[in-house]
């Protein structure tokens, strides 16, 4: 590509929504995404008003060979929301939702968060599996599976997607469901944004709330070992009802933290189950039983209250490197060899986290569609976050050393959402060998340039 076509102003004839050009004023604002550590500059960033202009959008990367991506949230560690001298496709002004309390279905444009889904949801009574912190977009999150506090007893976010309204590479605007399109609906779920740029999903949704039993129970860092043999056991016994997950955190030197632990290394412990109250807590007395708890907030509370929980250690613009495993087994020596580096963070922003499978994960079949992974008993996240750019070679070594701690007792496979660019082979490994050849004869239909890459990509068989 030129420096000429690199600065070139771009235009749309038709477009309705708002362009940003380098030298335009919000321009800066507009490429900004989560991970501080990513700085790319968008040719065009094109804030898309409806499909319509999605699709001239597209055209445009298209017909000048120009790179494409997609911002949908913004939330994806790799950045791959923008890219380089190319064309930003921005979904944030795509924010229409529409519920229907009778049907339980809901049709949601794809920028919007979860933070906004939710709102609107919950008014009824009524969610699907959503993302863990508000600003990520429901977009990516649904497209790469969808891991939230509700899976256990609902399944992942593409489970309860009964159909997409997706834009092509070639500019057509197509429908997939179970009847239109089937295998490209396949693909979506969990096949992430590498075969068209879905516009509007439509939702299945599910009874919760609006009050859940939730809140985080802490404990010392002292305790951690005792404590994760415990959480492994009390979770591989519980009832589809019992969310949690448990994060090796940093407690925040805040006045309504105990003194003993305050500001000091952690494990956390994330509630939030679905209902009634009263069998809720039952349900959780043991874990609250145990240690006890240096601080215990778990408490009846708004399902949207339950979503903010992690908000506050989880700012945009922090610097960010993550990776992910699933686990075949949690036995005591892998549980002692995580205890020993958890909880010696090099960062109070850093966190792990542990998410128990089972309950509704299981239910559906291994096949039903591109993400698999049904049977692992554990999901684990190692989220390193730390402000000082200076800072990045320490952090970095430390979640790989982490990483490496675990993985003899990993499956090799990855949930794709929690991991970085970490190359071909392990998106291929994500999937196994047969349904990664099975996407890729989706993608050789459906985007057989590529044009759809700036993602966990999946290439077609031409390369």
């Amino acid at each position: 590509m030129s420096d000429q076509t690199a600065t070139a102003r771009f235009e749309l004839p038709g477009f309705e929504g708002e362009l940003f050009h380098p030298d335009d004023e919000g321009y800066d604002e507009a490429r900004r995404v989560f991970n501080g550590m990513i700085d790319r500059r968008p040719a065009l960033i094109a804030r898309c008003a409806s499909a319509d202009d999605v699709v001239l959008a597209v055209g445009l990367a298209r017909d000048n060979d120009l790179p494409l991506s997609v911002y949908g949230g913004g939330h994806g560690v790799t950045g791959s929301a923008v890219v380089d001298a190319g064309i930003c496709v921005d979904l944030r002004g795509l924010k229409r939702i529409d519920v229907d309390p009778e049907t339980r279905t809901a049709r949601a444009e794809g920028g919007l968060t979860w933070r906004e889904f939710d709102a609107a949801t919950q008014e009824h009574g009524l969610a699907v599996t959503g993302g863990r912190v508000g600003d990520t977009g429901i977009a990516g999150l649904a497209l790469g599976s969808g891991s939230g506090w509700l899976e256990r007893s609902i399944g992942y976010t593409c489970d309860s997607l009964a159909a997409a309204e997706v834009v092509t590479a070639d500019g057509r605007k197509v429908r997939a469901s179970e009847d239109e399109n089937p295998e490209l609906f396949w693909g979506l779920r969990g096949g992430g944004g590498n075969f068209g740029i879905v516009t509007a999903f439509h939702f299945r949704l599910h009874e919760v709330g609006p009050i859940v039993l939730g809140g985080m129970l802490m404990y010392p860092a002292e305790l951690a070992g005792e404590l994760v043999r415990f959480y492994r056991d009390f979770m591989l016994a519980a009832p589809n009802e019992v969310g949690t997950g448990l994060a090796f955190i940093s407690a925040p030197p805040a006045d309504f933290i105990p003194e003993p632990v305050r500001g000091k290394p952690v494990v956390g412990v994330v509630v939030c189950c679905t209902g009634p109250v009263e069998e809720a807590a039952e349900l959780m007395r043991p874990l609250r039983e145990f240690g006890p708890p240096a601080l215990d907030i778990v408490q009846p509370m708004p399902y949207v209250a339950v979503q903010q929980l992690l908000e506050p250690g989880n700012q945009k613009g922090m610097q960010n490197y993550w990776t992910a495993d699933f686990l075949d087994e949690l036995p005591d020596e892998a549980i002692d060899a995580l205890v020993a580096l958890a909880t010696q963070p090099v960062s109070p922003l850093g966190q792990v986290i542990l998410v128990p499978g089972g309950g509704a994960i299981e239910h559906v079949d291994e096949d039903a569609m591109a993400f698999g992974q049904r049977r692992a008993p554990w999901n684990i996240h190692f989220l390193s976050m730390w402000a000082d750019p200076a800072d990045t070679e320490t952090n970095i070594a430390y979640t790989r050393e982490l990483a490496a701690a675990v993985k003899p007792w990993a499956s090799g496979r990855a949930y794709l959402n929690f991991i970085g660019d970490e190359g071909l082979g392990r998106v291929e490994a994500a999937f196994g060998t047969e349904k990664y050849r099975r996407l890729q004869a989706l993608k050789d239909e459906w985007d057989p340039h590529n044009l759809f890459r700036h993602n966990q990509n999946i290439p077609p068989t031409a390369g």
